[in-house]
């Protein structure tokens, strides 16, 4: 009878696991569709640009507010959808985001006029920042920390097959059914993920000891997060000299010291500052942050090189520019899987000198520039994104408190959309100035009607500028993780020596 009662318990235990086994995989499948839409949707859309102008009766500067609406409703709340994930059910509150970005998606496709399209192209950015804020945190939830980096790579390749397919399907279905295509093509898909995750997907843990809401601190969260993007992205339209983007960042700045203040002082705040005495934590972050703002960067020039130096058409120059994106794809989830054995340090230290080496690379493309050799060439940078991203995040997961994972998965989403928007305006920065100046053009003149051969100049010197603020990074990160180490070992020893 005793035997017998030993295999049921063993039975038992093994349905368990099986069950726990089998929920993490229903779950990065349900948040995985979530985040395909997401990344399809924010490359899918610049595409339609041109086409919506001519469509809704608009201009250029009407229809960037297409796209601006969208990023800054993400900015804005992405850390609110985060905090009340800690509070709340991440599932719950999941499917109320995939929810919010469908209907808004069919909002979207039948928009009468390009006002509506900038309200509920809001509207969907407050859904997808429920989607980006909760689903790393639901992974982590799911996965036990010896797969953490697994799931965290599918995450990344997943996001990575949605921008390599963006430019492709867009162009399909603006072809088969115009621009309100790209945006109803989300309402089935987005069903589809919902129901998923309702019905399969376990449900996640919920803290009924957390405390209420912090409405101040959120309050002055979104006027530092609408200054700061309002302001970059002002500056990346108009130059340095507006001062209108100079006088949204000088406030963005004075309301962000505010929320440390706050946020120091409220006995509840939104963001526990406790959280970044974590180096792992505050390093990973700023290391996200300075990875998206190089890859906004090169998503910017690329398209700049291939079209205007090379003048590819732009079916082939699309193709070129899907070459990273399926690096990515097949990268990430193996740099995950070797985080997990390895450690996610030395992976993605590894990620961050393969960007830069892949960064000084293509500093070296000119006028003879091959197919083929663009392809060899900007392997070694597509290689450093896949190893990069997904062992950082697993870093920056794994140092955060277990009760906080959803703002740190928040913050990580936070430094992806704010790298980003600073990236664009400030690589094209360098690249109008240092070709504005080697063409001797004044500065009101398009730096696209540069000769090529300044053009060219251009893109190399800031490929080198970028590439020498990864290894600038790198070498940083790995000062500083030596002084964590030494301090540790510099304590441990005088702990041993004081003990009896």
């Amino acid at each position: 009878m005793i035997v017998i009662a030993k295999s049921e318990e063993e039975q038992s235990e093994n349905t368990g696991e099986e069950k726990k086994a089998s929920g993490k995989w229903l779950s990065i499948l349900g948040i995985s569709i979530g985040v395909f839409i997401f990344a399809l949707d924010v490359y899918i859309v610049n595409l339609a640009l041109p086409i919506m102008v001519e469509s809704l009766h608009t201009n250029f500067a009407t229809i960037q507010w297409v796209v601006l609406s969208y990023l800054l409703a993400s900015a804005i709340f992405v850390l609110s959808a985060a905090k009340l994930g800690d509070m709340w059910s991440k599932k719950q509150l999941y499917i109320m985001g995939l929810i919010v970005f469908t209907l808004s998606s069919l909002l979207c496709g039948l928009a009468p006029n390009v006002g509506f399209l900038i309200a509920f192209r809001a509207l969907q950015g407050l859904g997808a920042a429920f989607i980006s804020g909760l689903g790393t945190a639901m992974i982590v939830e799911v996965f036990p920390a010896k797969e953490r980096g697994l799931g965290l790579g599918i995450r990344a390749g997943v996001f990575g097959l949605g921008i390599m397919l963006g430019p492709t399907v867009g162009g399909l279905l603006i072809t088969l059914g115009d621009w309100p295509l790209i945006f109803l093509i989300n309402v089935p898909i987005g069903i589809i993920a919902c129901l998923i995750v309702a019905y399969l997907v376990p449900p996640t843990a919920i803290d009924f000891t957390k405390p209420s809401f912090d409405v101040i601190g959120t309050l002055i969260l979104t006027v530092t997060l609408t200054c700061f993007t309002l302001g970059i992205t002002l500056l990346q339209s108009e130059g340095f000299g507006y001062n209108t983007a100079l006088t949204l960042l000088i406030v963005s700045a004075i309301s962000f010291a505010c929320f440390l203040v706050a946020e120091a002082r409220l006995a509840e705040p939104m963001l526990d500052l406790r959280i970044f005495r974590s180096l792992e934590f505050s390093l990973g972050l700023s290391l996200r942050f300075l990875g998206n703002f190089v890859m906004a960067g090169v998503i910017l020039m690329l398209p700049f090189f291939l079209k205007l130096v090379k003048q590819y058409p732009t079916e082939q120059a699309g193709l070129l520019l899907a070459v990273p994106p399926i690096i990515i794809v097949l990268t990430a989830p193996i740099a995950g899987i070797l985080s997990d054995r390895f450690g996610s340090r030395i992976i993605s230290l590894i990620g961050l000198v393969l960007m830069a080496i892949g960064c000084l690379v293509v500093s070296t493309f000119d006028t003879q520039l091959t197919v083929v050799s663009y392809i060899l060439g900007i392997i070694p940078y597509g290689l450093g994104v896949g190893m990069f991203q997904s062992p950082n995040n697993s870093a920056i997961m794994g140092a955060a408190p277990k009760h906080s994972l959803g703002i740190a998965s928040g913050l990580l989403s936070l430094s992806r959309i704010l790298g980003q928007t600073a990236g664009v305006p400030l690589v094209g920065a360098v690249f109008s100035s240092v070709t504005v100046t080697n063409a001797n053009l004044t500065i009101n003149i398009d730096v696209t009607n540069a000769p090529i051969e300044s053009l060219v100049f251009g893109t190399q010197i800031t490929f080198r500028v970028v590439a020498a603020l990864l290894l600038i990074s790198t070498m940083l990160a790995v000062s500083l993780w030596q002084l964590e180490k030494n301090s540790w070992i510099l304590s441990y020893s005088i702990t041993n020596k004081k003990s009896p």
